[in-house]
Order: structure tokens, then C-alpha cells, then sequence
């Protein structure tokens, strides 16, 4: 199984949940399912977000679309990273 792990940075959580909550149907379109979500202890506006990929070809497609980076903008992503893992 692939799995896209990411984190996050944010200005406020509590405004960048919001956002990434209402892309919910788009992250299923790109056959991405929600694993979990943490933030770090002591950076709470620290992400980490685990999506089950099931084409790792959309998902390469989604995060590279310009609507992503404009969906992160809104959001008040100050800096972020994605990686493609699968277990070992």
C-alpha cells in the first residue's frame, strides 16, 4: 500500500482544518482516504496528515494542480512537504 505522508505548517489551525475539511469529496475524487491527522505537541499549528493513495497517479495529479497550492494559501499554509511511502 502508498501512502501520502505530508506536514504542515500553519498560521491557525483551527482556520486551515476548516479548509482542508470542506476538500474532503476532492481528496476522494483523487483516491485519497484520510488515515489520520496529528499536530505536534509543543507546535500546535504543526501538521501531519496520512492519506491512503489508490492512484498514486492522481494523487501526483492533485497535488501538482494549482488549486491545491491556492486551496494551501487559503488555508494559511506557511510551509509544507509530501512524501510517497509505503511500508517496509
Amino acid at each position: 500500500m502508498i501512502y501520502l505522508l505530508c506536514r504542515n505548517r500553519v498560521a491557525d489551525f483551527s482556520r486551515w482544518n476548516t479548509v482542508f475539511a470542506s476538500h474532503e469529496a476532492a481528496h476522494q475524487r483523487a483516491g485519497l482516504r484520510l488515515v489520520n491527522l496529528w499536530r505536534e505537541v509543543e507546535q500546535p499549528n504543526n501538521v501531519f496528515f496520512l492519506f491512503a493513495v489508490a492512484s498514486l497517479k492522481q494523487a501526483r495529479e492533485f497535488i501538482s494542480n494549482p488549486e491545491a497550492a491556492k486551496a494551501g494559501e487559503t488555508s494559511g499554509v506557511i510551509e509544507g512537504e509530501y512524501h510517497f511511502v509505503e511500508g517496509a
